[in-house]
């Protein structure tokens, strides 16, 4: 699946669509990356990667990277997949918009690396974190990977905008210990103009994840000017204060540090004015959020 295939058709709402000539790999959050350093990448024909990717044997990697107390407990090896349906005008990797431009990389060529660090995870109670990009843009891929860890013992988190919830089979959500919820507005039209899509599915997913009784824990990123109206936190709040199963909630406060890829890329980047929270804003959205009893960073 391409950009083009998957980007809104209203303009005016989300990043534009992202045409690019080469990949460019690197970490989430402007983290040191291995990108995929390490892996083998397959050789097999452009055929045989169809089947593999349509079997989960065969994914599109964007990069990995080993971090501790960022993508869930302890220290996480946190493999970043290419493809994202969101186009969201904050994305700090908009190069990872793209399925096609990851790198094809096999499910057991992954857990292989994974399994290199199970005695980490076992001392720092860390695990495997799957990231994006959107991750459930390759569910078969995801649930192989989620299958491979837990056969390891190996505990496991799922980093979601939930957008594509409806793609995570209950049989993935039972090979999940925790999913990292990303939700990015909580008044619609806000969300839409944000991302390009629809809030719905994000709300519908965390509601089941809660009704399973799934760790959540739900991020929430402060820009100045889009996200921060007192109305658009308190519909956010009010909403994860519903989810019985949510144990933190993360403020992430909107940065400038990914605004060079979309340079690199030759894209429009909307918020190329736009400053950081200061100090006082983030008390108060994170107080907002501390007034329903939720334990809040």
């Amino acid at each position: 699946m391409n950009a083009t295939s998957t980007a809104p058709h209203d303009t005016d709402c989300g990043a534009p669509v992202v045409e690019l000539g080469v990949p460019l790999i690197g970490g989430s959050h402007q983290r040191s990356s291995a990108g995929t350093a390490g892996l083998d990448t397959t050789d097999a024909t452009r055929s045989e990667r169809f089947a593999q990717m349509r079997a989960g044997e065969l994914g599109s990697l964007h990069s990995w990277e080993l971090v501790t107390a960022v993508d869930g407990p302890g220290t996480r090896l946190t493999a970043f997949l290419s493809g994202c349906p969101l186009r969201c005008l904050y994305c700090h990797n908009p190069d990872t918009m793209e399925m096609r431009r990851g790198e094809p990389i096999s499910a057991d060529e992954l857990l292989a690396r994974v399994a290199r660090y199970r005695p980490i995870f076992e001392v720092t109670g860390g695990g495997l974190t799957i990231s994006g990009g959107e991750p459930l843009m390759q569910p078969a891929f995801v649930a192989r990977l989620l299958r491979g860890a837990k056969e390891m013992g190996i505990r496991t988190a799922v980093d979601t905008s939930g957008y594509l919830g409806a793609h995570c089979t209950d049989e993935m959500l039972d090979d999940i210990d925790l999913v990292l919820l990303d939700v990015k507005s909580g008044i619609p039209d806000t969300y839409r103009k944000v991302t390009g899509r629809d809030l719905q599915p994000t709300l519908d997913f965390g509601r089941r994840l809660a009704a399973r009784g799934t760790e959540i824990w739900v991020r929430f990123v402060l820009v100045p000017g889009l996200t921060d109206a007192p109305e658009n936190v308190e519909a956010v709040a009010d909403y994860v204060a519903t989810l019985s199963t949510v144990s933190r909630v993360e403020v992430l406060p909107f940065h400038q540090m990914g605004r060079d890829k979309w340079e690199t890329l030759g894209l429009k980047y909307e918020l190329e004015d736009t400053q950081p929270p200061s100090p006082e804003l983030v008390a108060r959205v994170r107080e907002q959020f501390r007034e329903r009893g939720l334990t809040v960073y």
